[in-house]
Order: C-alpha cells, then sequence, then structure tokens
C-alpha cells in the first residue's frame, strides 16, 4: 500500500500528459477500494478524470472506469457501478488488453445476481472461466473463483460449489487475495460450509481470515470481515450486530444483521430482537440495490410472523407482494419476456402471466411497460428517504488496534 501512495505521487518534472502517475493513482486507488476506504479512493480519482490532466491512452482510461465500477459496487451503488463496468469493459476490448477484463466482469458477475438477474450473473461466470483457463485472472485470482461460485450457487445450490470452495481454501494465494479484498466472502464461506454440514471448510474459513485480520489490524474491513465470520461460526448474535456495526460494505453490513437475526430467531424470547434485525437487513438490502437478498429476508420475515415474532407491517405496495410476485416483477421489470422470467424462475409462462395479473393490482399499474418504468421508483418508497450515513474511517483507530491485541 505504502509503495503504491508513492507511486501515485506525480515527478515534479514529468510531463502533465504522461500515463505513469495516472496508473499508479488508479492502482492506489483500487487497493484503498479493496480494504474499504472509498472515500480516499474517490479523492484519489476525482483529479484523474482525463479531462483534468489531459488525453490518456485509452488502456489507462479503461482502468480508471474500472476502478470507479469497484468503488460503486464497495459503495452498494449497482446501477452506476454497472455502468462504469460495461464502459470500461467496451474500452478495454477496443484497446485489446485483455488483462482487465475479469476486473469488469467480476462487477457485472456480482450485480446482476445480487439483483436477480442470474441469466446475466452466470453469462459473466463463464467469462470469469475462460478468464481461468486462459490465464488472465492472475491479479485477482480468488475473486474470480468465489463470484463464479456464487453465480452457480444462486441457480444450481451450495452442493454444486463445494468444490470450488474448497479449491479456494486449500490454495493460499487464492484465500489471502480474495478474503482481504472482499468483507462478504469469509462469511459467505462460513455459511455454505454449514449448509454442506462441512465443519472443516467453515473453520477454515474463520482460521485464514483471523490470521489475515491480526496481520492488517488497521484495516476494519479486514476486522469486521474477521468478527463476522467468528461471529456466524460461534452462532453469537451479539458478535454479529457488532461486526455490522464496523463494516463498511452495505451488502456485508445488511448480511451481519440477517446472520444476527437467524441465530437470534432460534430463541423464542429472542423472536421480537430477530424481526427488528431483519427489517434493518431489509432496508440496507434495499438500499444496496441486492433484489435477491430482499426477497429472502421478506420471506423470513413472513414466517417469524407465522411462528409468534412480532409482525412486518406493509408499509408499500411492494411489501404485499409474494416471494414469486417480488421475482417475477423485478425481472419484467428488467425487459424480460415471459418465457425468459419463467426460464429464470422454474414456472411456466402462464403461471408468470397469472402472476403478473396479481402484480399489477396490488401495484395499482395497468401493463408491463407501466411496471418496468415505475418499479424503481416504487422500490425507494419502500425504502423511505433517510439521512445517508456518514461514512466511517477505513483505518482502525491505534488504540482500537492495541484493544484487538
Amino acid at each position: 500500500m505504502g509503495l503504491a501512495a508513492a507511486a501515485s505521487k506525480p515527478d515534479p518534472g514529468d510531463c502533465p500528459a504522461r500515463d505513469a502517475p495516472l496508473e499508479a493513482s488508479i492502482w492506489y486507488a483500487t487497493l484503498l477500494t479493496r480494504v474499504g476506504g472509498l472515500r480516499p479512493a474517490t479523492r484519489l480519482l476525482v483529479g484523474e478524470q482525463p479531462d483534468a490532466r489531459g488525453p490518456h491512452r485509452p488502456e489507462a482510461q479503461a482502468a480508471l472506469l474500472m476502478c470507479e465500477a469497484e468503488i460503486y459496487l464497495a459503495g452498494g451503488r449497482l446501477t452506476e457501478a454497472v455502468a462504469a463496468a460495461d464502459a470500461g469493459l467496451r474500452l478495454a476490448a477496443q484497446t485489446g488488453n485483455r488483462g482487465l477484463l475479469p476486473r469488469g466482469h467480476v462487477v457485472m458477475a456480482v450485480c446482476s445476481v445480487r439483483s436477480l438477474d442470474l441469466t446475466t450473473g452466470l453469462l459473466y461466470a463463464n467469462r470469469l472461466r475462460d478468464a481461468a483457463l486462459l490465464g488472465q485472472e492472475n491479479l485477482i485470482p480468488g475473486q474470480c473463483v468465489w463470484v463464479a461460485a456464487q453465480a452457480l450457487e444462486a441457480r444450481d445450490g451450495v452442493e454444486s460449489v463445494a468444490h470450488l470452495l474448497k479449491g479456494i481454501l486449500h490454495h493460499d494465494v487464492l484465500t489471502r487475495e480474495l478474503l482481504v479484498s472482499q468483507p462478504a466472502a469469509a462469511p459467505w464461506l462460513v455459511r455454505a460450509g454449514q449448509r454442506l454440514g462441512d465443519t472443516d471448510l467453515a473453520e477454515c474459513a474463520v482460521r485464514a481470515m483471523h490470521r489475515l485480520a491480526l496481520m492488517n489490524r488497521s484495516f476494519r474491513s479486514v476486522r469486521a470481515a474477521a468478527e463476522h465470520a467468528t461471529g456466524l461460526y460461534a452462532g453469537d448474535a451479539d458478535a454479529l450486530e457488532a461486526a455490522s456495526e464496523r463494516h463498511l460494505d452495505p451488502w456485508a453490513r445488511a448480511s451481519a444483521l440477517e446472520d444476527a437475526s437467524r441465530v437470534r430467531s432460534a430463541r423464542v424470547a429472542e423472536r421480537g430482537q430477530a424481526v427488528d434485525l431483519l427489517r434493518r437487513a431489509a432496508d440496507a438490502y434495499l438500499a444496496a440495490g441486492a433484489s435477491r437478498d430482499l426477497a429472502r429476508v421478506q420471506s423470513r420475515l413472513r414466517e417469524l410472523d407465522d411462528h409468534g415474532g412480532r409482525p412486518a407491517r406493509s408499509r408499500t405496495r411492494v411489501s404485499r407482494l409474494t416471494d414469486t410476485e417480488f421475482a417475477v416483477a423485478e425481472l419484467v421489470s428488467q425487459g424480460l419476456t415471459n418465457g425468459r422470467v419463467g426460464s429464470q424462475l422454474y414456472i411456466s409462462p402462464h403461471t408468470v402471466a397469472f402472476h403478473l395479473k396479481k402484480i399489477f393490482r396490488k401495484l395499482d399499474v395497468t401493463s408491463r411497460v407501466e411496471l418496468a418504468r415505475s418499479w424503481n421508483r416504487i422500490l425507494v418508497e419502500e425504502r423511505g428517504d433517510r439521512p445517508g450515513e456518514p461514512e466511517k474511517d477505513f483505518l482502525t483507530r491505534p488504540s482500537m488496534a492495541r484493544q484487538a491485541g
């Protein structure tokens, strides 16, 4: 990190149009992004826009767009992340710089899976697989495998990716690169191990994350990921809630809240707390554009209600949709035909049409065109207008680091 910071400072004698300092700044911003330093990464790139520093090579512009896409993704801004990644991919392809492509494919795959577009997610997961076969993912191999595993798991279940998960955790390079740069990865691996009944897999993820946290005490995101993974493995709801407060990544924060709710819901006396945590997780997933996760949490809220939890009161029209109706509305709003929606959700086109009629009635719209035009606005109404949280510091204060020891 120190070397990247030093390289990003331009030499006073350099020509203003020289690309070397720009590329170093982009790489430094990328490293900052991967440890939760979105604010300093953004500040670093503000003065690196092409119109501010003169003309740049297309490869440098493509790298800049990829970095912006990662910043948007880490901040839970999926629409902007997709736009930046798509533009960067097009530019990288035009210049023949295939080394940048996996970074864009990672962003596109993650955004697609989280927003319930599994077809696109699997498309980019396959491209990541191809990049691995061609040796083009040498800078982010762990992330490539993990993202591909998420897309395949979303379609075929966690059993289908068990071999990939074990491959990640039995390869030190893959493990370090992934767990440091993706705060949600270690908890996801622990969760997968628990669902598979594979205690060794879950323990391996916890141990690896704990070691990395000890080696990188100053970074909040690494420490939060370690607390999250450990709390999940131990079934410690208090630790999971603490991890949610420390997480900088909005999706990881929502995930920790959901995990804490799952632990508390197992105890009858804590069902009310579990419902409150799920509501907070739903708000966080909604703010991060994670439609797939939001649908899962809404389903869980209804289950808790049926088993004595405090009722999850409907606040808007979207709250009245069933899980299947929500998924149909999300996919139809993306312009998919009934046939394609049916293939995504494993239901017939006739069933899709049946659900659409109920969706139109519940949302007070009259056509799929109107649904597509108003869907995002309706989701924002679900969230409501709330002031944004100030961004937390991505570095742990020295006193906190000493306490951790």
